[in-house]
């Protein structure tokens, strides 16, 4: 039977949210941001190991206890310079003990207010996709495209438009061979699905899944995790 995997890429610097420290570390309600991502995940028992990416470099993660996941987690410091190259790094990696047909789940570090329904969700129903598939959310905005002086050049239908979340579930072997094909220009997983020719099964979530990426997101975090659970 195949297994469930999760791989966490922490490899970045998360330049974006303007300070010294890499957002994966930065506090959240007393933790740092990628243990709630991890004890997110860890919820569902399912998911057999809980593997983190980092850095070479990175000497902040020793700098935190990580013993409520002792035994289920494994550190890999082969980070790679984009998303894709860690996560391909990390795939590699994984190899060694991990059957081509097993599931992996790769998820954001910066992402840690994941709920348990979703991803519960997501196990269930890409699970028994033969492609695999990705948590995220119906487009509700009005939706603009902009030309090169930042004006309107367009209004997008957003009927069947969706926006990828994380987790994003597939298997071990062909994602692996997607993003090999793929190169480093690959902003998500289920993009190196795609150009293998196959259609990712889209898994509904809902907004309190979201990245933090700047300062504000790190606010509204702290509260979507006080609420999360009700």
């Amino acid at each position: 039977m195949s297994r469930f995997h999760a791989l966490i890429p922490a490899a970045g610097s998360g330049a974006r949210m303007g300070g010294e420290r890499p957002k994966q570390y930065l506090d959240l309600n007393g933790r740092p941001v990628i243990a709630h991502t991890l004890a997110a995940l860890a919820r569902a028992t399912r998911i057999a190991r809980l593997v983190v990416v980092l850095a070479p470099d990175d000497r902040e993660w020793d700098r935190h206890d990580w013993s409520p996941w002792a035994g289920r987690l494994d550190v890999l410091r082969c980070g790679g310079a984009t998303r894709a190259d860690t996560v391909l790094n990390g795939l590699d990696a994984m190899a060694a003990w991990c059957a081509a047909d097993d599931w992996v789940l790769v998820h954001d570090a910066a992402r840690p207010c994941l709920p348990a329904a979703a991803l519960a969700r997501l196990l269930d129903l890409a699970g028994e996709d033969a492609v695999g598939g990705l948590l995220a959310v119906p487009v509700a905005d009005t939706l603009k495209r902009a030309d090169a002086d930042s004006r309107v050049e367009a209004t997008v239908p957003r009927a069947g438009l969706w926006q990828a979340q994380t987790p994003q579930m597939f298997r071990h072997g062909p994602l692996r061979a997607g993003l090999r094909q793929g190169g480093a220009g690959m902003t998500d997983e289920a993009s190196a699905i795609e150009q293998l020719g196959l259609r990712p099964r889209l898994v509904e979530c809902d907004s309190r899944n979201l990245k933090i990426t700047y300062p504000q997101d790190l606010r509204l975090a702290s509260l979507i995790l006080e609420r999360l659970d009700d």
